[in-house]
């Protein structure tokens, strides 16, 4: 999915780094106990336990014994909290993190490694040191611990040490319980295999990648000979990796398949889990095209299934782990199993459904407007909490409604704190991490206890705890109509010592696609952090969201922009850039236009269709071509090929990169496995083609956010603020 990810995403991502960069015991985990009144975490380099409300302190694992493994950086505990699973020095590669892992006895205060005897392995040409694991977990009972290593499902029982291997088929084109990039990227999948709850059997997805093509990178600095990095990655219209799932005995290790109707060359498994009692597995199926979603119950003993829910869409269906930011375990499951939640905009709006195992569902959540999040329930009160924000896009607030009936959405968020409010709820619906933040506020957080919505002790308020940001009310959000008679929401953010008689220089901030919002009130928004993006650079900023962001205004603004990635939202953008540029303190001679990823491509084909409006752009990691992008994003939003290839060539920008007349900067990592760097290779040559000067910065070896290596963001951000400078001065006039 290129896109630069959504600004409190980035936000928390920056304080992850800073944080784990400590030397201390870090980590942002907090696992929730059984029982929904307690949760465990890392407090002064020990894993606690944290009892609500009175917030007592529990240590399960000392610093002293956490000491021998140098900073473990996630565990996992058994239910009965006698074992715990640690990982140690994450090697990441793209979006998988291998671990080395062991297991800590609380009873004999033994620490031992898992697997310790396997020998080093590869990942795509990647080196893995010995004993290095995937998506290791306890199982349910606490006696063995699963993972993938080379391709293959192992075992370790704790008990005996002895490691078995699940699977043996596995190798670079078959996967067993884990993914390829385009899974992982864009459906959320990253842990491949399920235990189910007696402990007994494993669930777990194979890929074959034998048809998928392979793209390149080119390493040219780490050696004197160039490296090649090949990676499996289905290009718009070529073959996908074909999915399915199957069932291992963890005894006789032979594994039944699961017979779900469709092609496997045409379908996505996005979805997979265990029913509660460990009857049945249920998962979710997409054609291709993405606008079919099926429900599938199988029977692991049999392998046969039955479609209980089967969805379709004019555009294309989004699922939970990309609207709700949820991840991509967990089914939602009530009444022990019996029926679960379920999100669709099948009304028009996004709404909550309780779907029966049998397929009968009951309508939750009605109404105009949308659900943002599932954020918990309270099964035995019958209350659901959601998040939504009927009256401003921009913002996000708690709502409540009946578990078990149709009824009318409840604020449950005071009124008089506006911005963005999100929640994070035990299981037992009793307790919630409160957090907020808006562009006149940090981040704060306060623990509350529900229904009452009240904080647990007067310490923990949110009101003494609330922040104002130095700079926050130099941002104003708004709302602007366009000749279209098409409303947006923008935000701006004026220069220090704004003089209203002065004409200034106008940045444009822009995504535009359907993966990501830029106009949200959050803390940070109007502040980039780049050395140009801030309120002394003399610039004045904007940020504009059009049709097609994924911002809670209904399906149909959602979906407009189906088969119209790079031309509706292209469109909005230049018209409300029309409306601005109305604005007397603006100097329509001094416009610049800034976006990564697929805000490159936006700033890419702004620059191209309206040079008349455009003069600047900073185009960081786009994609000129959506022709060579992946399979699962680009046919989701654009259709799938040939029928659909007129709509690709109408939007790419390198359809109409003959048109530049403005100054352009393109910046590009040549070890982008996300947006293959080759795109801009095509747009330079159709530049040089038609003789249209530009700048172009490609980062060796650096990936789609180009922030690894020595120096290489204060390059970046220097350059881009000296581009601005000769191109587009800063100041009033």
């Amino acid at each position: 999915m290129y896109r630069q990810r959504f600004p409190f995403a980035l936000t928390l991502i920056l304080v992850l780094t800073l944080i784990l960069a400590l030397p201390t015991l870090t980590t942002a985990q907090l696992a929730w106990g059984k029982d929904g009144n307690s949760y465990t975490t890392v407090d002064n380099n020990s894993i606690v336990q944290v009892t609500l409300p009175a917030m007592t302190k529990t240590t399960l694992v000392s610093a002293e014994e956490l000491a021998p493994l140098g900073l473990p950086s996630l565990f996992q505990l058994s239910d009965d909290q006698q074992k715990v699973l640690l990982f140690t020095g994450a090697k990441e590669i793209y979006h998988d993190a291998f671990y080395a892992c062991w297991i800590f006895d609380r009873k004999t205060g033994q620490l031992s490694r898992i697997a310790a005897n396997l020998p080093a392995t590869s990942v795509l040409t990647y080196p893995l040191p010995p004993a290095y694991l995937l998506n290791a977990k306890l199982s349910p009972d606490g006696s063995k611990v699963a993972f993938v290593y080379d391709n293959n499902l192992y075992m370790e029982d704790l008990a005996s040490q002895v490691v078995t291997p699940l699977t043996t088929d596995g190798n670079d084109k078959r996967l067993n319980g884990w993914f390829d990039y385009a899974y992982s990227e864009e459906l959320y999948t990253i842990d491949g295999f399920r235990w189910s709850p007696d402990s007994r059997q494993i669930a777990y997805w194979q890929l074959d990648l034998s048809k998928v093509g392979i793209f390149y990178m080119i390493d040219n600095t780490d050696s004197i000979y160039p490296r090649m990095i090949p990676i499996p990655f289905p290009k718009v219209g070529t073959p996908i990796a074909e999915a399915k799932i199957g069932v291992l005995s963890v005894d006789t290790k032979n594994t039944r398949w699961m017979n779900i109707d469709g092609d496997p060359a045409s379908h996505y498994i996005d979805r997979m889990e265990w029913t509660p009692d460990g009857g049945h597995i249920i998962v979710q199926q997409l054609n291709r095209a993405q606008n079919n979603s099926k429900l599938v119950l199988c029977d692991p003993s049999s392998g046969e299934s039955k479609t209980i829910d089967d969805e379709k869409d004019d555009a294309w269906i989004d699922i939970e782990p990309f609207w709700a930011h949820s991840g991509a375990t967990g089914w939602g499951w009530l009444d022990n199993g019996k029926s679960f939640l379920w999100g669709s905009e099948k009304d028009g709006w996004r709404h909550l459904y309780r779907i029966t195992l049998d397929g009968k569902e009951t309508l939750l959540t009605k109404g105009n407007f949308d659900v943002t999040s599932i954020d918990g329930w309270d099964e035995k009160k019958g209350i659901l909490y959601f998040g939504a924000s009927p009256d401003n896009a921009t913002q996000r607030y708690l709502y409540r409604a009946s578990l078990n009936k149709t009824g009318e959405a409840t604020r449950v968020t005071p009124a008089g704190l506006p911005g963005t409010h999100t929640y994070t709820f035990s299981p037992n619906g009793h307790w919630a991490e409160h957090n907020f933040s808006s562009h006149l506020y940090a981040p704060a957080s306060e623990w509350l206890s529900m229904p009452d919505n009240k904080p647990i002790t007067p310490a923990e308020a949110l009101a003494g705890k609330l922040t104002p940001l130095p700079n926050g009310s130099r941002t104003t959000f708004f709302q602007l109509t366009t000749a279209d008679g098409i409303t947006m929401d923008a935000w701006v953010t004026e220069p220090v010592n704004f003089d209203s008689t002065k004409k200034y220089p106008l940045i444009f901030y822009t995504y535009s696609e359907p993966a990501g919002a830029t106009v949200t009130d959050v803390a940070g928004i109007g502040s980039r952090g780049a050395t140009f993006f801030n309120v002394d650079s003399g610039y004045i900023f904007v940020s504009v969201e059009g049709r097609g962001a994924p911002t809670p205004k209904g399906r149909a603004w959602r979906k407009s922009i189906y088969k119209n990635v790079g031309w509706i939202n292209v469109n909005d953008q230049a018209a409300a850039a029309r409306e601005i540029l109305k604005w007397p303190f603006i100097d329509p001679t001094r416009v610049a236009v800034f976006g990564s990823s697929g805000g490159g491509s936006t700033t890419q084909n702004l620059l191209f269709r309206y040079p008349e409006i455009y003069k600047v752009g900073l185009a960081s990691a786009g994609v000129p071509n959506q022709l060579i992008y992946n399979t699962i994003y680009e046919e989701r939003f654009m259709g799938v090929l040939p029928e659909n290839r007129e709509a690709y060539l109408k939007c790419n920008p390198l359809s109409y990169a003959k048109n530049l007349q403005g100054h352009l900067l393109i910046m590009h990592g040549t070890g982008d496995h996300n947006v293959n760097y080759q795109g801009e290779e095509m747009l330079l040559n159709e530049l040089v083609k038609y003789n249209r000067q530009f700048s172009f910065m490609p980062y060796p070896n650096r990936t789609h956010g180009m922030t690894e290596g020595e120096g290489t963001v204060l390059h970046k951000t220097t350059m881009m603020a000296e581009f601005l400078k000769m191109w587009c001065p800063p100041g009033g006039r």
